[in-house]
């Protein structure tokens, strides 16, 4: 939870520091990045609650992160009550990912990186084409050329963010495959499953992290 804390903290800066200047847009940016992270770590606590009768710590923190990651690509487009509904969506989706897909596909990710980060990233960035809308708050996209904010079309809009998201998909697949086949194949990626069972602080660092 502290980590999470400092981790928000850091996220405002990140995010309404992209303004690079004080005034409408850092404003805009740094209410929406703690209203999404707000909304997702409830939505996330929420499904907790409903499913396992129980509201975890380690699930506001990863609803929190969630929301943060989400609302990252959205956040200087779209209103608050967008970036409610981005969190909220976030919160869900990212749950089930690291409930449902993990499980299913098999993956090893023991830090969650794919259900919250991954998963976080498409859905922000696929609901930015959405609550950019005018209509639903958001900004719209400006035309420099007419100097006004242009007639919005989100089936287009969405379509470009799709396009965004499927390229950034298959980059990092492809290179993350080639990576991790170049390691596997010159000092291995992966311990044996002995030192996994022993520890890793013991059997690499020859101390012990906890007692």
């Amino acid at each position: 939870l502290l980590g999470t804390g400092i981790l928000w903290f850091g996220w405002a800066g990140f995010n309404a520091g992209s303004a690079l200047g004080s005034g409408e847009l850092a404003a805009q940016a740094l209410l929406n990045t703690f209203v999404a992270a707000s909304a997702a770590m409830l939505g996330w606590l929420l499904i907790e609650r409903i499913k396992g009768g129980h509201a975890t710590t380690l699930g506001a923190a990863s609803g929190a992160v969630a929301g943060l990651v989400a609302i990252t690509p959205a956040c200087g487009w779209v209103g608050p009550m967008g970036s409610i509904a981005i969190g909220i969506l976030a919160g869900l989706l990212c749950l089930l990912a690291v409930v449902g897909l993990k499980s299913k596909l098999g993956y090893d990710d023991s830090l969650d990186v794919f259900g919250v980060h991954c998963v976080g990233g498409i859905v922000g960035a696929l609901l930015t084409a959405v609550f950019c809308d005018p209509a639903l708050g958001g900004t719209g996209v400006y035309d420099y050329v007419a100097n006004a904010v242009a007639p919005y079309d989100m089936a287009a809009q969405f379509k470009a963010q799709l396009w965004g998201v499927l390229t950034a998909l298959v980059w990092s697949g492809v290179v993350a495959t080639v990576a991790f086949k170049l390691i596997d194949l010159t000092i291995g990626l992966r311990v044996p499953e002995e030192a996994e069972r022993e520890g890793l602080d013991t059997v690499s660092h020859g101390e012990r992290a906890y007692n």
